[in-house]
Order: structure tokens, then C-alpha cells, then sequence
């Protein structure tokens, strides 16, 4: 059988053995996690070129019992230290587990396999060669998570090893399920935004962002998103969680809000509290402020920009569809998993979230008139209702597989205009809404202008419009119809 080179960009999927080409390491790490690999990979460069070696490998890559006996002979045999991270227990890897116990107890090599989550697991401890309050230890490190706990595991390790590092290891630091995070100054008081709150004048934005990011190290995205809304004039801050729904991390959301009453939140969290027709409470709805929708993208940038519908569809799930249930604004995709690029320290591929300067700048400009009509006063705001007009029936107009949309938008007028907006006349249900567009232009196949009731254009406000279009779209517009002038 052949051993394919592991390739930047993918992971294996088992079907093919995958050779990972890495020499033997002081210390060996493998777990399922990119963001962890990512982290550690972090740690190793923080430590310097006198730190032991370290090879980092993803579970994912050694699948195929060939992938695993070939990484065994090559990089674990001459290993000092072997740290397993095995989400799932022993059967999520059987061969794998069984093979490298093998080989550390034949070679005495020191082997810790630690479970992949915050669940003990009996089956794998007992495996392990290291004590078990070696494997205790290091276990809560990884578990806590964060580029601290991370380095202060490599320490650990080197000391296991009899290579202590200058300064002498620290023990695991839990990171909370919930906190304010500034860039770097990591995790950051609540005084301080109620201080800032009272300095500054400016409008305050608030980025709501999961705490799996700080575990792993892995905050550009929101590095960049706080600095670009800065940049235009905001006063802002993160906040991470372990969920909305997680209990602890509700609480301490619904107490930066009391405090710091942000005038705009953009969420990076997805799914939704609430479930499609079943409205529940979110600790968000302790504030009145906007609440955007942005979008750290699961996939590559290069599939976002190949693919016909953009995100992918757990993407849209996860991040637009469901929490507009909660009624989110969605943004935009500002961030996506980088290509794997290689590591030369650990000798492994690692992926990362990687903002995209653009369209974080368009967030945080958005952010800033969102936060700026919030401050308006609410007859002073413009607002346009925009429905669907699908071609080429009326019976499309406001159509909404299972949604009632004339209605629910009649209620909203109503709504807004007992709210203080400046409603004309709001109809009093979705029949009277659809008599009013039913009685200028539509799509309508044949009955565009109704009369004479069309929207019409003189020839140099046309062109004004549609040379603002996409040249490609202009060219086929213009090969169907013929040219404006004509």
C-alpha cells in the first residue's frame, strides 16, 4: 500500500494512509482539535529555540492503521514524552491506543492519554506509564485551555522529561466560562468598562464572541473587529461565553449589560436560544441595543469565494439562519479557517481563524450608523420595510415557505407606528397591506404597469442607475433588451 504526504489544506479522512514526514520529537502531542494544535503550536514559539522539541499531530491525519504504525516508527519511537488527547475514549481510536501503549511500555516512553474533553475516563488512565497525578495534571491544563495553560504544560512536560525550562512551571489556571476580554490585556475587569463608560462619550459596542477562542489562543478575528471599531469612533470591548445557554455565562452577560448598556452588540456566537415558533428568553434581551450577527466562517476563504451560495450550509445554519430566530441582524462573513500552513517548530499543519480586513471594516462601519440611528430620536428614523416581488406573480409577492409575511409585516407597522415611528396610515391587516402593492407596479407577468401605473424612468436617471450595476450584469441586461438608448 502507499503512504500519501500529508497535504496542506486537508485532512485525512481514512480512507487513504497519510505519511505526516515528521522527525521524532522530545515531546509528541496529537489531539482531534485544530484550535488546540494551534494553541500549543503558540506556546512552543513563546518558549524559544531552547525549549525541547515538540511535534504536534491532529487525530484526524491517523486514521488508517498504516498513517499510525508509520508515525509510531518515525516520530513517537524516539520520543521522551507522548501526550494523547483522545475525544471519544479508547474506541474513537482503538488501533492507535492499543499500538502506542505498546510501543511506550516496550521503549520506556513516559505516555499520558488524556481524555479530549472534561469527562474522565478509567479505560484510558490506566493505560497511561506517568503517574497519575502527572496525567491529572496535564489533563486540567488542557482542559482549562489558553495559550498560558499551554505553555505552562510544555514546562510541565519538560521537567517530566529532565529538561526544566529557566522558570519553573505554574500550576493549571482555570479560565472562566465567561468574561470581558480586551486585546492584549486578555481577560479584564468590569470596573473598567463601567469607568469607560462614564469617561468616554463615545457609542459603545460590545463583541460577543465564544470563550473556545481564548482557550485556544485563536482571537484575530476579534482583535480586529475591536480595533476596527475603534477606528471608527466606538468605544469597544469583547465579551466571550461558553454559551448563551450555558447558565453561568447567561448570568455574567446579563450583568455586562446591566452595566455597561452598550448602545450596538455584535454576536459571534451562533445557533439560537429560542426554537422556530417558540420564542425564549436571552439573556441579550436584557438590553435594548441592536444586535449584529457576525459571522466567523467554519471554512476556507477559498471555498467562500468558489462556492455559488457563499457559506456553506452548516455556516448558514449555524450563524444566519438560526439566530435570526432570536432576531439577529446578520453582517457578514469577516473571518475563515486558514489553509493550513506549516510550522516548521512542530513540524505540522495549522489552521486558524483569519480576518478579512474588508469586510471587518464594513461591520465595524455598519456597527457605527447602527449605534448612531439607536441614539436617534425614534420619529426622526427612516425606515424602509422591503418584501420579496418574485416574477411573475402577484400570489409571490411576500412569499415565505410556512411565514405569514403580509401579516407579520402589517403587525410591525402597527407595532412601530404605537412605538413612536412615523407610520402613514399603517393597514390594518395583511389583506388591506396587499391591496396597497397590489395597486402600484409589480412583477407580475403582463401587468407591469397596471394602467399606466408603472415606475418609469427618464433615460439619464436610468443610466445613472444602471451604470452603477456589475459590468457583467449590465452587458447581459443589454443583450436581452437591447441598449437604454434604443
Amino acid at each position: 500500500m502507499h503512504l500519501l504526504a500529508a497535504q496542506p489544506g486537508g485532512i485525512a479522512d481514512g480512507g487513504e494512509a497519510v505519511d505526516l514526514g515528521q522527525s521524532p520529537g522530545d515531546i509528541v502531542f496529537a489531539s482531534a482539535a485544530d484550535t488546540e494544535l494551534a494553541c500549543f503550536a503558540r506556546a512552543q514559539a513563546s518558549l524559544g529555540t531552547n525549549a525541547p522539541s515538540l511535534r504536534l499531530a491532529n487525530l484526524m491525519n491517523l486514521s488508517h492503521n498504516l498513517s499510525v504504525d508509520n508515525w509510531l516508527e518515525a516520530t513517537v519511537s524516539g520520543a521522551r514524552l507522548v501526550i494523547i488527547r483522545v475525544l471519544g475514549g479508547e474506541s474513537y481510536w482503538p488501533y492507535g491506543v492499543e499500538r502506542l501503549t505498546q510501543m511506550c511500555r516496550d521503549r520506556d516512553i513516559a505516555l499520558a492519554l488524556l481524555p479530549g474533553d472534561d469527562k474522565p475516563d478509567s479505560e484510558l488512565a490506566w493505560r497511561a506509564t506517568l503517574p497519575p497525578d502527572a496525567c491529572e495534571r496535564l489533563w486540567r491544563y488542557c482542559i482549562h485551555g489558553g495559550l498560558e495553560n499551554a505553555t505552562e504544560c510544555l514546562r510541565y512536560s519538560a521537567e517530566l522529561i529532565g529538561a526544566p525550562a529557566a522558570r519553573a512551571w505554574r500550576e493549571p489556571a482555570p479560565l472562566a466560562r465567561a468574561g470581558l476580554y480586551r486585546p492584549g490585556a486578555g481577560q479584564i475587569d468590569l470596573d473598567e468598562i463601567t469607568a469607560a463608560r462614564t469617561r468616554e462619550d463615545r457609542p459603545l459596542a460590545l463583541v460577543l464572541f465564544y470563550r473556545a477562542l481564548v482557550q485556544a489562543a485563536d482571537t484575530a478575528p476579534v482583535d480586529d473587529l475591536i480595533a476596527a471599531l475603534e477606528g471608527h469612533g466606538l468605544a469597544a470591548v469583547a465579551l466571550f461565553v461558553s454559551s448563551l445557554k450555558d447558565p453561568p455565562s447567561a448570568r455574567f452577560v446579563e450583568t455586562v449589560l446591566d452595566a455597561a448598556q452598550p448602545d450596538i452588540i455584535l454576536n459571534a456566537t451562533g445557533f439560537s436560544v429560542s426554537r422556530p415558533g417558540s420564542a425564549q428568553p436571552s439573556p441579550l434581551d436584557r438590553s435594548s441595543a441592536p444586535i449584529l450577527q457576525v459571522v466567523f466562517a467554519g471554512g476556507t476563504e477559498a471555498a467562500w469565494a468558489a462556492g455559488t451560495r457563499g457559506l456553506s450550509a452548516r455556516d448558514i445554519a449555524m450563524n444566519v439562519a438560526l439566530p435570526e430566530v432570536d432576531g439577529r441582524i446578520l453582517s457578514r462573513a469577516v473571518s475563515f479557517k486558514s489553509e493550513r500552513r506549516f510550522d516548521a517548530a512542530t513540524e505540522s499543519g495549522i489552521v486558524a481563524h483569519t480576518p478579512r480586513a474588508d469586510r471587518i471594516d464594513f461591520v465595524a462601519r455598519l456597527a457605527k450608523n447602527w449605534a448612531r440611528l439607536a441614539r436617534a430620536d425614534i420619529a426622526e428614523r427612516r425606515v424602509c420595510l422591503v418584501l420579496a416581488n418574485y416574477p411573475n406573480k402577484d400570489g409571490r409577492i411576500g412569499n415565505g415557505v410556512g411565514l405569514d409575511t403580509p401579516e407579520s409585516a402589517a403587525r410591525l407597522l402597527r407595532a412601530m407606528q404605537a412605538e413612536g415611528y412615523t407610520v402613514d396610515s399603517p393597514p390594518a391587516d395583511s389583506a388591506a397591506l396587499m391591496a396597497a402593492l397590489q395597486a402600484g407596479p409589480t412583477n407580475a407577468h403582463g401587468l407591469r404597469d397596471k394602467g399606466g401605473a408603472g415606475a418609469r424612468f427618464g433615460l439619464d436617471d436610468y443610466l445613472a442607475y444602471f451604470n452603477n450595476l456589475d459590468p457583467e450584469a449590465r452587458a447581459l441586461v443589454s443583450e436581452r433588451w437591447g441598449a437604454p438608448e434604443d
